[in-house]
């Protein structure tokens, strides 16, 4: 392990916590980098959380920035740009149970958790977050800066534009579009293509409002 890359995960927050049973061999966990000093120090399982001088103190660590949530997802290429990482910097982590095919494309900064099964001629988009379990068919598009939720099924076609969440236990149709900055709610069943901004729920899914100021 003294051999593998350092690594560094932004911020410390449920997904970065996550994110450690999917690092395996490649990686040598360091610490988290948080901005809240509150959260700072060492975690209850022995992790430091540090300050964002340690990107500076530990500059041969590759950086894992997975910020985000329901209510904060749209803020994140904004959050995740202003940690001045260079792009060749951040690191891609893939959960040894993951199956992606050999024929799909993967940005950076990008993180797969267990289970999840990426098919022939997808792309996925950098700075994205995928939970377990999910389950993405060939050719579907996802664009930078989203985050899909555990035991989600996306069907063949399928383009998710930037910097939209899709909640867990949602399942999507074939050769829809869903527009950047949508939310799509847990649970929804999506049946038509969502427009821009836009936040649904529901079996089918219905449009419940657009985004939050």
């Amino acid at each position: 392990m003294q051999d593998a890359q350092p690594l560094l995960i932004f911020p410390y927050n449920g997904n970065g916590i996550e994110a450690l049973d999917c690092i395996g061999s490649a990686y040598r966990f360091i610490g988290f980098v948080d901005d809240t000093p509150q959260k700072r120090g060492i975690d209850p399982h022995g992790y430091p959380v540090l300050d964002r001088g340690a990107f500076a103190q530990f500059s041969d660590a590759r950086v894992l920035a997975i910020p985000g949530s329901p209510s904060s997802y749209r803020s994140r290429k904004e959050v995740i740009q202003g940690l001045g990482i260079a792009e060749e910097r951040f690191a891609n982590v893939i959960h040894p149970t993951a199956r992606v095919s050999p024929l799909a494309s993967i940005g950076c900064n990008v993180l797969i958790m267990a289970g999840v099964v990426i098919t022939s001629n997808a792309v996925i988009g950098s700075h994205s977050c995928i939970l377990p379990n999910t389950v993405l068919h060939h050719d579907v598009v996802v664009g930078d800066w989203v985050l899909i939720g555990s035991n989600v099924t996306i069907a063949g076609s399928t383009v998710i534009e930037e910097n939209c969440y899709i909640g867990s236990g949602s399942n999507i149709m074939n050769g829809l579009r869903v527009g950047s900055g949508a939310l799509v709610g847990l649970g929804s069943n999506v049946i038509s293509s969502i427009a821009a901004d836009t936040r649904v729920v529901g079996n089918p899914a219905h449009e419940i409002g657009k985004k939050l100021c």
